[in-house]
């Protein structure tokens, strides 16, 4: 299964917290072997950006792992709102 999960960020906030979802990733990445992607969309709306984080071929119980790690790089301070998850499986059609 891959997580999307998209949330607001205040400007002033966006390079931190741009740094800190890299480092984040990295480490999840390393740890838990799954692809991981930082996306911003390119322009900005009340003065916020909107950020996503993907996470690729998550192994089972990677959500909570995640939460964890989202709080000890103190992301969840630096976000204006909830982050929203999706969830998508691979679909490939029989031929």
């Amino acid at each position: 299964m891959d997580l999307y999960i998209y949330y607001r960020v205040f400007l002033s906030n966006s390079e931190q917290l741009q740094k800190q979802a890299t480092v984040m990733q990295a480490q999840l990445s390393q740890q838990y072997k799954v692809a991981t992607e930082l996306k911003r969309r390119p322009q900005d709306q009340d003065g916020k950006h909107t950020w996503m984080e993907v996470y690729l071929d998550v192994p089972d119980g990677f959500e909570s792992v995640l939460k964890q790690s989202i709080a000890a790089n103190q992301l969840d301070q630096l976000i204006d709102g909830p982050r929203h998850t999706e969830h998508f499986l691979d679909f490939s059609p029989c031929v």
